[in-house]
């Protein structure tokens, strides 16, 4: 149980009542039965422990509570699928802004638009746009909220056709600092919609999103292939020379993981280095049988998972992988090549890998992600061909400072074959105003700095990757 006192002492017991009947949502206090429930994380590193927690039902209980944050000077941290692997989705002693009870999503097929509230996941947007054979880029595992993920860019299935997901974005409803409601699109407030599309949470908390659909499935070509562990010098650099030639219609991601004790991969790998390539392709299934065949052949197979499967499934097909509680750490860098070095570097890092659920992701970023659609976005970075991400897991709660470590100084190994950017949503530590200008690159940084001090002058909004409003 918490042992975080109630909010006596801190705030009047009356004005916390006052804000609790002025919501339509629940006000979460310390003392209250389910507020370790309502506090707890996907990533169980953390364990925040905020003064008040309002789950907001709807867009006007976001602004009472940002009111109310702002009038008793607490900080704010805003919760969508809480996946943040900082822990951005929590604090200490302030109010956490919950939006997950928020999950409505609707669907325009005729105009292929899709309206989400901000508290929705992934699943719950497949789940609708599929039924009209439509679909936006969406995350890699299907719990992922699509708020953090898309204000930050959005790796995802889709992409190197249809952009990342912030590329998808056309409209969103925010709620700003000082508790109004604005609409921010390509003709209103457009300096706000362009650092929404990549520039995170920093600008004001978003309500609605609203995407642009495309033709997807819902039966799609997709899934794994693996190797064994002697083979992945050999895919890795198959894979990495194959890369231009392939179709925008499919996406691929090299991965060195342990093989789990699944049932659709042998007994004799479980528990076992192996490499695999998850790939998906959006077009025909006939053009996407022949687009994955060369992936068969960048060694033999120890087994082989790509085929028909629903579009849905692909974005859930490694959720098992990811449950909630689990310890998580994150940490990305832009490559701007994998020379045979590199390679050997991920193999080495492969090797010496501290627990069974870590995992190492390349990502091609080649295809619409390097031409994106729809205007100009905050996302930097877009010369670079590949993300790498090093994902340290452990099992249970609590710090993981072996696998932290681990997963830091392969990212370092890495750095002569970057940008020195990195991916701001695979990012696990908070990161300093010289690390993000380094990540934005300076005049998208700058360009940053200018919404911020338009938008969130006081800061309010500092639980992310923070984008600091010029000094007053």
């Amino acid at each position: 149980m918490s042992t975080v006192p109630t909010t006596s002492g801190v705030l009047g017991d009356a004005t916390v009542e006052d804000l609790a009947q002025a919501l339509r949502g629940e006000l979460v206090r310390p003392a209250d039965p389910g507020y370790d429930d309502a506090r707890a994380l996907w990533n169980g590193t953390h364990d925040g422990r905020p003064a008040l927690i309002a789950r907001c039902a709807g867009t006007a209980d976001v602004i009472q509570a940002m009111r109310f944050a702002r009038s008793q000077d607490l900080l704010v941290a805003v919760r969508g699928g809480g996946h943040s692997i900082p822990g951005f989705s929590t604090c200490d002693g302030g109010m956490v802004i919950d939006l997950s009870p928020m999950r409505g999503v609707r669907v325009d097929p005729a105009a292929r638009r899709v309206v989400a509230q901000g508290g929705c996941v992934w699943r719950d947007v497949d789940l609708e746009t599929q039924a009209f054979g439509l679909a936006t880029t969406g995350g890699l595992v299907s719990t992922t909220g699509i708020g953090g993920y898309t204000l930050g860019g959005g790796i995802g299935w889709l992409m190197r056709k249809h952009g990342l997901a912030c590329d998808n974005l056309v409209a969103a409803d925010v709620v700003t600092t000082d508790g109004r409601l604005v609409h921010a699109s390509a003709d209103e407030h457009p300096d706000l919609f362009w650092a929404l599309r990549g520039g995170g949470g920093n600008f004001g908390i978003v309500t609605e999103f609203e995407f642009a659909l495309h033709p997807v499935g819902p039966t799609v070509i997709a899934g794994a292939a693996f190797f064994a562990a002697e083979d992945a010098g050999r895919v890795a650099r198959g894979w990495r020379d194959w890369l231009p030639s392939c179709p925008d219609e499919l996406t691929t991601m090299l991965g060195l993981a342990t093989a789990p004790p699944a049932p659709f991969l042998p007994p004799s790998v479980h528990g076992k280095r192996v490499a695999l390539v998850l790939a998906m392709h959006c077009g025909s299934i006939e053009d996407g049988q022949r687009a994955v065949e060369p992936l068969r052949t960048l060694a033999e197979p120890v087994a082989d998972l790509l085929g028909a499967m629903p579009y849905a499934a692909m974005n859930s097909l490694v959720d098992a992988l990811h449950p909630p509680g689990d310890g998580n750490y994150f940490k990305s860098h832009h490559l701007t090549e994998l020379p045979d070095d590199a390679v050997e570097i991920l193999l080495a890092g492969h090797t010496d890998v501290t627990s069974p659920m870590s995992e190492i992701h390349v990502h091609d970023l080649r295809g619409a992600v390097a031409r994106p659609p729809g205007g100009e976005t905050a996302f930097p970075r877009r010369d670079a061909p590949m993300v790498l991400n090093v994902i340290g897991k452990w099992p249970g709660r609590g710090p993981g400072d072996a696998h932290v470590e681990w997963a830091r100084n392969l990212v370092a190994a890495m750095e002569p074959y970057g940008t020195g950017a990195a991916y701001v949503n695979y990012l696990g530590d908070e990161e300093g105003p010289d690390r993000l200008q380094e990540a934005y690159g300076a005049d998208t940084y700058a360009r940053l700095v200018r919404a911020k001090d338009a938008w969130d002058p006081d800061n309010v909004l500092r639980r992310n990757q923070n984008i600091a409003p010029s000094p007053r």
